[in-house]
């Protein structure tokens, strides 16, 4: 199954994204936007997961959640990776996340899981195209969104399911497998 792990914003921060995501130009073709019900803080990806590796991962990530008390995050500007996929960053306690992300990686590691190595850039995901698109206008109108901060309270494990239909426009769907509260020693 392929399995990420992942800060869900909560449902009024949510809509105030949804709320300033409303302003921005309409989509030019080949851009598709994300859905307001997957949005997400990606913290590590781990790709197709053996049925077998995720009572391990589980164990792993169980332990990782404590050690990171709940933080302050907001949502809040604009930005795109290579013209291909558009965002809101995140501010607030910024190295909480960073911490919580490098052990959210360690734990798909020590678990046998091949991880990317890249740079660790909080963000959400709000738009992506196939192709390489001019997204500055998307990106201007984004930059005097700041939303109000809210606590990030839980590491969530996450189910990606890809499109399968062959529908243009369907998207993937996403179902949460587990979650593990922060500083929560019990």
């Amino acid at each position: 199954m392929r399995l990420f792990t992942a800060v869900l914003p909560p449902a009024d921060a949510l809509a105030e994204l949804g709320d300033a995501v409303g302003t921005l130009p309409p989509a030019e073709d080949g851009i598709r936007w994300t859905e307001r019900c997957g949005w997400h803080i990606t913290l590590a990806f781990y790709g197709d997961v053996p049925e077998d590796t995720l009572p391990e991962l589980s164990r792993r990530l169980a332990r990782a959640a404590p050690r990171t008390e709940p933080f302050t995050l907001a949502l809040g500007g604009g930005g795109h990776f290579g013209g291909r996929a558009l965002w809101t960053g995140v501010s607030g306690d910024v190295g909480a996340l960073r911490r919580v992300a490098e052990r959210a990686e360690a734990a798909g590691r020590r678990s046998g899981l091949e991880m990317e190595d890249r740079r660790y850039r909080p963000h959400l995901t709000l738009a992506r195209s196939r192709e390489t698109r001019d997204l500055g206008a998307y990106v201007s109108a984004l930059d005097g969104f700041v939303g109000t901060p809210w606590t990030a309270t839980e590491l969530t494990l996450v189910r990606s399911l890809l499109p399968r239909s062959g529908v243009p426009g369907e998207r993937p769907r996403y179902e949460k497998v587990a979650g593990w509260r922060f500083g929560d020693t019990r």
